[in-house]
């Protein structure tokens, strides 16, 4: 049996959509560039998984399936990652046109949206190297929690992924250099805050990114 094949997903809006926040030149180095050699590395690694299986060398499965969860979790990471930015000034942009079940429960959970957006930036500030900050919530009682994974770990079960923001250098320097804290201020803008109340009230499979890719 063939290996699967992925291909990259394009943006649902033009590279330069999200300036002045995300500028044209970070957006289309990330995507085509950094999201594309997610891709080529994890096709590469499923070959070599296929390959290992027929010839029943363990040694070898045991040794792709660290690239299979570095590259397989960046195609994720980054599929849902740019579903979940819109233009700033869209009406997505909004939580309070946009989000109203997912606003109330974060109000509920943080006391306010400023509340919140203060805890998940001060999660994203904390994350040493490179890595995403999360807002998931619990499968089994919906709690909401703020979260971060290392590298291109993806968010598993028992948590659903509601919006991501990616905290590697490759997001940001071009543009924002070593001011971390003015992209993690700035990233609000760009929030697609529909998406994120459609996740939050129906869930995401995460690996339907794979499914649709093939």
């Amino acid at each position: 049996m063939a290996a699967p094949s992925y291909t990259l997903p394009p943006l649902p809006y033009a590279y330069d959509a999200l300036e002045p926040v995300i500028s044209r030149q970070i957006m289309e180095l990330h995507h085509q560039k950094h999201h594309q050699t997610y891709i080529t590395n994890l096709n590469a690694a499923l070959a070599g998984q296929a390959k290992a299986t027929q010839a029943n060398d363990i040694p070898q499965l045991i040794a792709v399936q660290q690239k299979i969860r570095f590259n397989g979790g960046g195609h994720i990471n980054h599929s849902l990652f740019w579903k979940n930015l819109t233009p700033p000034g869209s009406s997505e942009a909004s939580i309070d046109n946009a989000a109203p079940t997912l606003k109330q429960a974060i109000a509920t959970r943080w006391g306010s949206v400023e509340n919140f957006i203060e805890a998940f930036k001060a999660a994203l500030l904390a994350i040493q190297g490179s890595g995403w900050g999360w807002l998931v919530t619990n499968a089994p009682n919906g709690k909401l929690e703020i979260m971060t994974t290392k590298d291109q770990d993806p968010v598993t079960e028992p948590q659903i992924p509601i919006f991501g923001v990616d905290m590697w250098e490759h997001a940001y320097y071009l543009q924002y250099f070593s001011n971390k804290a003015s992209y993690v201020s700035e990233i609000w803008k760009v929030i697609n805050w529909a998406v994120a109340e459609d996740r939050y009230k129906n869930g995401v499979d995460s690996f339907e990114v794979f499914k649709a890719a093939i």
